[in-house]
């Protein structure tokens, strides 16, 4: 049985498209210095659900942290409306284009979660505001920490952002009836950047292990590519150890007590990091207790790694949502403008309230703290760090 045309014509333009990036690769210039800057822009894009709540709780902390370069003018914070499902599904597309317009105006990014439609939702398939962003800004690495100091635990992902079984997750084709077919992409640039990022933060920090994950054995073609990369590049690494395991394996060595105290860097492409940093997260205490960065040599943005909640607005508890995992971001966004100091303050305060203290509590009901409690609670302890 032959294939229709139209179906080689859309495998030719989903090559062709990754043909284009590759070149838009090859173009870009190194990464952005944010000391060079007149002024920063920190843009604050809400999202959707739980997202505008919690990001504003952000926002706010930010704002209290940065107050004397704000009032010298030296940052400003833009907030950026219109990514709710209800517009992206209203326009048809994962990023309506007058927002995307905004977000390139910034240079650093604060995101709330935002809701991907699934087969069965009342929403149009739409793409993934996340995925759409991380690729309009070609934001090729998600680097998540995840640290349980009382298990020994201090672990930093770099999970590829921009290509592997996300890269065109909504350009599958369907040949008939009975044949289904996705595709999984791996490019010399991409592997080799997130690669070189993951090695480059091993050595600047003293992490001196990087342990590669993929599937390698079986995947042979995008995987085999991704370990091959990283396998070059250790060897201009002499004083960082590299390892590789199979991403089934890495999951059960996550909860292994003897052998997960020894992992450091982790790099990995893009669908099993996704996978596999939520796993890690909870094992820190919930997915609601991690941030992420998703940075790229222009821009970079930092966000919660749970979802938008939607249940939680349609039953009136927006308001008792945790803020911990955007306010863990942020520490990250304070790392990567060079607030160092601050970045310090916040993510010691969040140990303080989160683990040590613990005097307010955050439910997601009014059994527990407001958003706004919690985060008046961090910022009272940073006053008294």
């Amino acid at each position: 049985m032959s294939i229709d045309q139209s179906v080689l014509d859309k495998f030719e333009a989903v090559v062709e498209s990754q043909r284009k990036r590759i070149m838009d690769m090859k173009a870009q210039d190194d990464f952005i210095d944010y000391s060079k800057l007149d002024k920063l822009i920190i843009g604050v894009c809400g999202g959707d659900g739980i997202g505008p709540m919690i990001t504003g709780m952000a926002q706010h902390a930010l704002e209290v942290l940065l107050a004397d370069k704000v009032r010298a003018g030296k940052v400003e914070f833009r907030v950026i409306d219109g990514l709710t499902i209800e517009r992206r599904a209203e326009l048809g597309c994962a990023i309506p284009p007058d927002v995307m317009e905004e977000l390139k105006k910034c240079h650093v990014i604060l995101k709330g979660p935002t809701t991907t439609p699934r087969k069965g939702d009342p929403w149009p398939n739409v793409e993934s505001a996340n995925v759409a962003m991380r690729k309009g800004l070609d934001l090729f690495a998600n680097v998540r920490p995840v640290k349980v100091p009382e298990l020994g635990i201090d672990w930093t992902f770099y999970r590829e952002n921009t290509e592997g079984g996300y890269a065109v997750g909504s350009q599958g084709v369907q040949i008939d009836d009975d044949l289904f077919i996705d595709f999984t992409v791996a490019t010399s640039q991409g592997c080799e950047r997130i690669a070189r990022l993951a090695f480059d933060y091993a050595r600047k920090t003293g992490k001196n292990r990087v342990s590669c994950v993929t599937k390698a054995n079986i995947i042979k073609t995008t995987d085999g590519k991704f370990l091959d990369t990283c396998q070059k590049v250790a060897k201009e690494y002499p004083e960082v150890q590299f390892d590789d395991w199979y991403i089934d394996i890495m999951t059960a060595k996550l909860l292994d007590d003897k052998r997960r105290r020894d992992f450091k860097v982790v790099v990995l492409p893009n669908l099993y990091g996704d996978i596999i940093t939520d796993e890690a997260a909870e094992i820190q205490g919930g997915v609601g207790t991690a941030g992420s960065a998703n940075i790229g040599k222009r821009y970079a943005m930092f966000e919660a790694i749970h979802g938008s909640a939607p249940r939680m607005v349609q039953e009136g508890r927006a308001k008792y949502a945790d803020p911990s995992s955007v306010l863990r971001a942020a520490v990250m966004l304070l790392e990567h403008i060079g607030e160092i100091e601050l970045a310090k303050k916040l993510d010691r305060a969040l140990d303080i309230c989160m683990v040590e203290e613990h005097k307010v509590v955050v439910t997601g009901r009014d059994t527990g703290a407001t958003a706004q409690e919690f985060t008046d609670y961090v910022l009272d302890t940073i006053a008294k760090l």
